[in-house]
Formats: C-alpha cells, structure tokens, sequence
C-alpha cells in the first residue's frame, strides 16, 4: 500500500446534490458496522483469537465514525475537518491499542480456533468490501470523506490479514499468525490515522489562511 495516496489536500470536489446520497450510503455503513461489532466481538472471544477481537473493536469505532460523518456532513469545511481530526486520532488509539494486546499476547496468549476465524473473517471481509465499494466515489473528498474511506478500505486489507492469519494458525497450530495480523492491523490504523490527521490539519490551515486573506 503506498502512502503517496494520502499525502496531498483535496479540495471539496462533492457538490450539496452529492450528500443525500452519501448520508445513505453512511447510515447503511453504520448499520453494517455495528451488526458486525457484535458478532466479531462474540467469535473472537468465543475463538480466543486477538485479530477477531481487533477487528471488532475496528467496527465499533468505524460506527461511531460514520455517526460523526453523518452528523457533520452538512457543515462547513472547518468544523468537518475538526471531526477528521478526532476520528484520526481514535483510529491511532486503535492501532496503539491492539499492538499492546499483541505484546501481551506474545507472552499469555493461546491458540485461536482457525475455523471461527475464517468463517467470521469471509463474513467481514464482504460486509467490508460492500461498504468500500458504496464509498469508492468520494474518496477524493475533503479530510472527513477521505477518513471515511480510509478506515473502510484498511477494514478490507485487515479482513484479508485475518483469513491469512486463519489459514497460517491451522496450518502451524501457532498463534504467532494471529499476532502477526494483529501488528500489521495497528500499523494500518497507525498509518491512516496520521494522514488524516495532516490532511485536516492542512484544511484547517488553509481555511485559517483564507479568514485572513478576507479580513485583508
């Protein structure tokens, strides 16, 4: 994944006859997401896999996302960079979050039941990929519509990781696969959430620049 694709500032290239549209597609997101939380959350506890469990954790927070994004898509430039600036940061708290499960689990952790982790992983991984693919006409949107597909798209590569790591635990009878994804999963979090972090905070600067320019 390069990170070039993150890295310049995007104007506000979607027109007010874009939202309903997209206020749809995140409500239908949000619903995916939560339903998905709740039965990630239940495999990976039942599976004793961290991947799973990381990946639930991924969906509620995506939910509570979405519900931002609907809340503030009608709002002005700043006030919807500010929301990407705090969605970015829960997505590092994320990935910070699941790196320190995966030290601990390195050293107390068991072996998660392969089985449920496909199973779980192929049903997340479709959901994952709908919602992507709903999304795909407004990732070049402003900081807040790119944080939308960010977290979305990494959701997909991380369900990916998880059938990967289903396949390597069945195979092994290890659980390092499991703790492999789980790092790979943090660092994916890491990564999108800095750079949304930079697009929004280069959005607030330019507005900042623009209020000056007006006062001038």
């Amino acid at each position: 994944m390069s990170t070039h694709c993150c890295d310049h500032d995007t104007p506000d290239t979607h027109t007010i006859s874009d939202l309903p549209r997209y206020r749809r597609i995140l409500w239908i997101a949000l619903v995916v997401n939560a339903a998905m939380f709740l039965v990630e959350l239940a495999a990976g506890f039942n599976s004793g896999s961290l991947s799973l469990l990381a990946d639930a954790i991924d969906f509620a927070g995506d939910s509570i996302n979405y519900g931002v994004s609907i809340a503030v898509l009608a709002a002005g430039l700043t006030l919807r960079s500010r929301a990407a600036m705090l969605k970015a940061v829960s997505m590092m708290g994320f990935g910070l979050f699941v790196l320190s499960n995966a030290l601990w689990n390195m050293v107390f952790g068991t072996v998660p039941d392969a089985q449920t982790m496909g199973l779980v992983g192929t049903l997340a991984l479709i959901a994952n990929l709908s919602v992507a693919w709903m999304l795909y006409a407004f990732r070049e949107g402003d900081a807040n519509m790119r944080s939308v597909w960010l977290c979305t798209r990494n959701d997909a590569i991380a369900n990916l990781a998880v059938l990967a790591a289903a396949l390597g635990v069945f195979g092994t009878g290890s659980a390092w696969p499991d703790l492999f994804v789980a790092i790979i999963m943090s660092s994916l979090a890491l990564h999108g959430g800095w750079s949304v972090l930079r697009q929004a905070r280069g959005e607030l600067n330019g507005g900042a620049m623009h209020g000056h320019s007006h006062a001038d």
